[in-house]
């Protein structure tokens, strides 16, 4: 069944999602397809499995933009799905972003900003996957159209599921990216952010998807319940986003 077409600042570039970069514009011609479908899954192949995980591989680099990305070979979550939203917009897909928060260190009582993506099909809507890679012990994320095949399902205290697809990174994530020297840094002091505070377009994730379906846009800077946000640590381990 058909969608609504999304707002065209789905399609937008900038300096972080610079899908028009000369770089990213001819791995978007090499992966473009007639079929929207055949598309995007080929541009979310190419991330999750040719871009690798920062942790996994203990990958100095931090890079922020898709280019960076893209050049590096390398990128956390979070840069990963700059690359992959500017690949599907440079192949003329509405794409944006989406983001959970999850427990990273008990210990410390530390939570991490984990990075999503999500594109627009004609024949589906939006469709949030997980580009992260699984290259994880007990990750498997593919591409499934309609049914949400994601690499974590929050459920513990101080874990949330933001339930919205944003056209542009937020604010926190971009800044707490560009703040990083290196992996080393991030793993010691993990990024947890919180919805931009200035208005932003954004489309919420349908429940069809697996996600919530909420009955209204967030307000500027709403964040995840103050039940998702506990003072102390639960039981004691340390999962690297």
């Amino acid at each position: 069944m058909g969608q609504d077409v999304p707002d065209k600042a789905f399609l937008r570039m900038d300096t972080v999602v610079d899908g028009d970069n000369p770089r990213i514009r001819w791995v978007a011609e090499q992966i473009t397809r007639e079929d929207p479908v055949a598309t995007a899954e080929r541009g979310f192949t190419f991330v999750r499995d040719e871009i690798l995980h920062s942790v996994d591989f203990k990958r100095e680099e931090m890079p922020v933009s898709a280019s960076a990305v893209l050049d590096a070979g390398s990128g956390l979550c979070l840069a990963k799905s700059h690359l992959l939203v500017a690949l599907w917009r440079a192949c003329g897909l509405p794409a944006g972003f989406c983001y959970q928060r999850l427990l990273f260190d008990t210990d410390g009582g530390l939570y991490v900003t984990h990075g999503l993506a999500a594109v627009w099909l004609p024949a589906f809507g939006w469709y949030r996957c997980d580009a992260r890679g699984n290259t994880k012990e007990g990750i498997n994320c593919a591409f499934t159209p309609g049914t949400e095949s994601l690499a974590y399902t929050p459920a513990r205290d101080g874990e949330y599921d933001f339930p919205y697809i944003w056209s542009e990174p937020w604010q926190e994530v971009v800044a707490g990216l560009s703040g990083l020297a290196s992996l080393s840094d991030y793993l010691a002091q993990p990024i947890d952010a919180v919805p931009p505070k200035t208005p932003v377009t954004c489309a919420p994730v349908s429940a069809s998807h697996g996600g919530a379906a909420p009955s209204k846009p967030p307000s500027a800077g709403e964040g995840a319940p103050d039940k998702a946000r506990p003072q102390g640590p639960a039981t004691s381990s340390k999962t690297e986003r």
